[in-house]
C-alpha cells in the first residue's frame, strides 16, 4: 500500500507526462488514507473527487475504477495540497488541521470550504495558494 510519506516525496508526476491509470489508482489509495486524516465523510470526500457518493465507497470497497483526466487531475492536487502542508507545517496534526480552519486569504472560509466548491478550480486555488506560500512555484 501506498503510504502519504511515499507520496511526499515523489516527484510531481504531471510535470513531465499525464497519470497513468495505475499512477492514478495509487494515489486514490492516498488520497482515501489522506481524506480519514482531514476527517472527511463519504460525501465530501466524493465531492472532491467529483464522483457519485456511490462510486466512492465502491471504489474504497472494491479499489478504483477507471479515473477520467480530471480525475486523475484532482488527484495530483490533493496529494500537492497535502506535500506542501507536510513542507509548511513541521507538526502532521497541525498540517491535517489547517484544512479546516477559517483563513484570511480565503475571505474567512477554511480551505476545505473552497475545495467542497466542487469545481478542479477550487483544488487548484488551494493548491496555489500552498505552493506560494511554502516558496514553491
Amino acid at each position: 500500500m501506498l503510504s502519504l510519506q511515499a507520496v511526499e516525496t515523489a516527484p510531481s508526476p504531471l510535470s513531465h507526462r499525464p497519470l497513468s491509470q495505475e499512477e492514478g489508482a495509487a494515489m486514490f489509495r492516498a488520497a482515501r488514507i489522506l481524506f480519514g486524516k482531514w476527517k472527511l465523510t463519504d460525501e465530501q470526500a466524493a465531492m472532491l473527487l467529483d464522483v457519485p457518493v456511490r462510486s466512492y465507497r465502491r471504489w474504497k470497497a472494491e479499489g478504483v475504477g477507471r479515473l477520467s483526466r480530471d480525475g486523475r487531475a484532482r488527484l495530483s492536487n490533493l496529494m500537492g495540497i497535502h506535500k506542501a502542508l507536510r513542507i509548511i507545517f513541521s507538526e502532521p496534526q497541525r498540517a491535517y488541521a489547517w484544512i479546516r480552519a477559517q483563513n484570511a486569504a480565503f475571505g474567512g472560509a477554511s480551505a476545505l470550504d473552497i475545495m467542497l466548491g466542487g469545481e478542479l478550480t477550487d483544488l487548484m486555488r488551494v493548491r496555489r495558494y500552498l505552493d506560494a506560500e511554502r516558496g514553491g512555484w
